[in-house]
């Protein structure tokens, strides 16, 4: 996004001198961040009167504040209201058997909405917080500790409840977290109700009363259109004073959200969004939230793109906490699909010209009702609403948008119907939604991260947390092709699957040989399939066998004597201050 460059700003006029100067009959009273609002008072005959003859012709000649024309440079809102003739002629009286004109200064004309909006957009800025959270994140490349805490700060907003809203990333691996309101020099301790991981999106509540004195919730407004005009505001890094941005929705449609790894709907804007603007919520022109800012594109070629959770998305979390207590997720239908476009593929399907889906490739094996769907059905609508052969359907005038979009507005558990074609044929089925089971989990969920340690080699569970720890943010490109294989196109066949790998070896004497073996997959032990790790450490631990047999990758085995391992164990957890052999969700 470039360097960073800070402008300096002018200060508004001050509107209440210069209308003073120019003897009218209002006041300006500038409200919180420049924003002025021309309130009406009363005229008196001393300093609002101006003499004019005959018709109401001004004198020519003389100083006279109509003629003044220094406020022609200010915004309309900020002109010095003008003279004009009350009831069209002003009043009249005798001065030397000539009648001479009175004109007054009438109250401008108010803009009762500009008032209003601007009195919202003040009250909606009081509701922003600065998010302080001291951060401890688990080291998953040795699982049986924690890196050094650092500290964060962010933005968030208050909703009503006696509830705040910021992103998820902001309190990832929280230790503490604390707010700060506007104008305050106290901060305030908050307690972390739920975190959104696909959505981005966290809830904090503050149980001190005293946070909650002289603020109000902000009001959600409608999904903005493009080009509508919105303000992100929040407290990016370089200042400890709240920061407006301004811009327009260029963009919607369905986004990558990276901390989730997820795709739902996002808005692009083109408002600057910085570190530290995470959090803090995009208000349209009425003062009304239509988002939460989240993340940007920092990329050589482009300037001033960010994007924003739109309120769907964010009602959308709201409401399964409510309902359910605790945030369980967005749904998936289960399903990998391809697109119809090509006739001839539609024409081996059976489909008609006037029929239009998308056909299934794979179906994800833990999807509730995964049994009623076949590879190669096109899915021809999803809960009535038909689906382009790309995929799309029709969003608003003139719009169109991936149909996952419509999957996405549904919660954890609920039903769809689905219309398919298969060999020519239109069946329907009520399809039940969960959340993604994936092989490698994109997140953890703030737990610990597991472990076991048998003969000097540590086993662990393989996510995507782990791989960044092994392998930095660009493991995309530089993990295994194995492990990157199985991140992008393998399915779990169970709830409970795991890919388990040997991660390191700590090197003794029993393990001699072995030194080399890294981020490697297990197969087997003993002959057994590898469901996940707690049913590898627990076959392990009750192993009566003479040797401890795994089958890694690419053929590879490792033969460990039973009773030599478990006794070395001990040795080597002592040598490298290890607590325990397993992590503790293991020993449950």
């Amino acid at each position: 996004m470039g360097d960073l460059k800070r402008k300096r700003g002018r200060k508004p006029k001050n509107v209440v001198a210069e209308a003073n100067a120019a003897a009218s009959a209002s006041t300006s009273t500038a409200v919180d961040d420049g924003a002025v609002v021309a309130v009406p008072t009363e005229a008196t005959n001393q300093d609002s009167q101006t003499h004019r003859r005959g018709r109401g012709r001004p004198k020519k000649g003389g100083n006279h504040p109509e003629d003044d024309r220094s406020d022609m440079a200010a915004s309309p809102e900020r002109r010095a209201p003008r003279l004009y003739d009350r009831n069209g002629a002003g009043d009249s009286v005798a001065h030397n058997g000539h009648v001479i004109v009175e004109a007054v200064a009438a109250p401008p004309q108010v803009r009762w909405e500009s008032v209003a909006a601007a009195a919202t957009a003040a009250s909606s800025m009081d509701a922003v917080v600065k998010v302080f959270c001291v951060h401890t994140e688990p080291n998953f490349s040795l699982p049986w500790q924690r890196k050094r805490q650092y500290s964060s700060s962010s933005s968030g907003f208050i909703i009503g409840g006696r509830r705040i809203l910021t992103n998820a990333h902001s309190v990832e691996h929280h230790t503490q977290v604390k707010l700060k309101k506007r104008g305050s020099d106290t901060k305030y301790l908050a307690t972390v109700l739920a975190i959104g991981t696909e959505c981005d999106i966290a809830m904090l509540a503050v149980s001190d009363d005293e946070f909650w004195e002289g603020v109000s919730p902000v009001e959600f407004g409608d999904l903005p259109a493009l080009q509508d005009a919105v303000t992100v505001v929040g407290y990016p890094i370089g200042g400890d004073t709240i920061s407006v941005t301004s811009g327009v929705v260029s963009r919607m449609e369905i986004l990558s959200y990276v901390h989730g790894s997820t795709e739902l709907l996002g808005l692009q804007i083109d408002a600057a969004i910085n570190s530290g603007n995470s959090g803090g919520p995009a208000f349209n022109d009425k003062g009304k939230c239509v988002g939460i800012a989240f993340q940007s594109l920092k990329h050589e070629d482009v300037e001033n793109i960010g994007f924003v959770i739109p309120t769907p998305v964010i009602m959308h979390f709201i409401q399964d906490y409510e309902k359910n207590g605790e945030y369980t997720g967005f749904p998936i239908l289960g399903v990998e699909w391809q697109k119809m476009e090509n006739p001839d593929l539609r024409s081996s399907t059976g489909m008609s010209p006037d029929q239009k889906g998308v056909r299934i490739r794979r179906i994800e094996p833990t999807a509730p009702d995964s049994h009623l769907l076949k590879p190669s059905d096109v899915i021809l609508s999803f809960d009535g609403v038909d689906i382009a052969n790309d995929g799309t359907v029709p969003f608003r005038h003139g719009e169109r948008i991936g149909f996952s979009y419509l999957i996405s507005q549904k919660y954890t558990g609920d039903y769809a119907l689905v219309r398919v074609l298969r060999n020519s044929k239109i069946l329907e089925f009520n399809i039940k939604l969960d959340t993604h089971k994936r092989l490698i989990p994109a997140h953890i969920n703030g737990r610990p991260p597991s472990y076991y340690i048998i003969g000097g080699f540590v086993f662990s569970a393989v996510s995507v947390p782990y791989l960044r720890s092994e392998y930095g943010k660009d493991y995309e490109f530089d993990a295994p092709v194995k492990l990157l294989d199985k991140l992008m196109h393998a399915m779990a066949q169970s709830i409970d699957e795991q890919l388990v790998v040997v991660s390191q070896v700590l090197v003794a004497d029993i393990n001699i040989g072995y030194e080399d073996i890294v981020n490697t997959q297990v197969h087997a032990f003993n002959g057994k399939p590898i469901t996940n790790l707690k049913s590898l450490a627990s076959m392990v631990e009750s192993c009566e066998e003479e040797f401890l047999k795994f089958d890694l990758e690419c053929e590879q085995i490792v033969v460990l004597q039973t009773q030599k391992a478990k006794a070395a164990t001990k040795d080597i957890l002592a040598m490298h201050c290890i607590p325990s052999a397993m992590s503790d969700d293991l020993k449950t």
